[in-house]
């Protein structure tokens, strides 16, 4: 997949935002609301926003530090490799939400959660707008960072940064799916 850098970002930045608009909704809704699970194994919409929230723990620090250190200029063009679109498709939202195993330490099942959860949440996607505007500035293709997963494998910035804002909007998707069982 070849795209114009500027154009990912910029996608990238609509999804960010949406993702922060929802959760600044989601501060309006009673804490119970919040807490509440459809069942023991499900998660409630503060639990989905706490996964979140370790997954931008590991990555929001990896991909400032690959930023910073990146000695690649901005290319005009991104251009995704196989891994990429594996990583970033089999976490992007769709309405048919395939469920995925999640690495235990990122499973915030039966957490005691409260509106810090979300505040937190709101404080790294205001960081990640910042991480796509340093991003301008090198190569969404040769900088390179390391993922949750495994050390070993590196993705693109262009890649990380899809996975990262994906995967935030699949779960703030299914956290307002939660809230709209809570309040029916």
């Amino acid at each position: 997949m070849a795209l114009s850098s500027k154009q990912l970002l910029q996608n990238l930045l609509e999804v960010t935002r949406e993702n922060l608009n929802l959760a600044e909704n989601l501060k309006k809704q009673p804490i119970d609301f919040l807490n509440w699970k459809q069942s023991k194994e499900s998660w409630s919409v503060l639990e989905c926003i706490e996964h979140l929230n370790r997954y931008g723990d590991f990555y929001i620090p990896e991909i400032t530090k690959r930023i910073n250190t990146s000695k690649h200029k901005h290319s005009e063009v991104f251009k995704s490799n196989w891994l990429g679109t594996y990583f970033s498709k089999s976490v992007s939202y769709n309405e048919n939400l395939n469920k995925m195993k999640t690495f235990k330490s990122m499973n915030p099942l039966n957490s005691s959660l409260n509106s810090q959860t979300l505040e937190k949440f709101i404080s790294q996607q205001h960081q990640i707008i910042e991480l796509l505007d340093k991003s301008k500035d090198v190569s969404l293709d040769k900088t390179k960072t390391a993922i949750s997963i495994s050390k070993f494998i590196k993705l693109r910035l262009g890649d990380t940064l899809r996975v990262l804002i994906y995967h935030n909007e699949r779960h703030i998707m299914q956290a307002e799916k939660t809230l709209r069982k809570a309040i029916s």
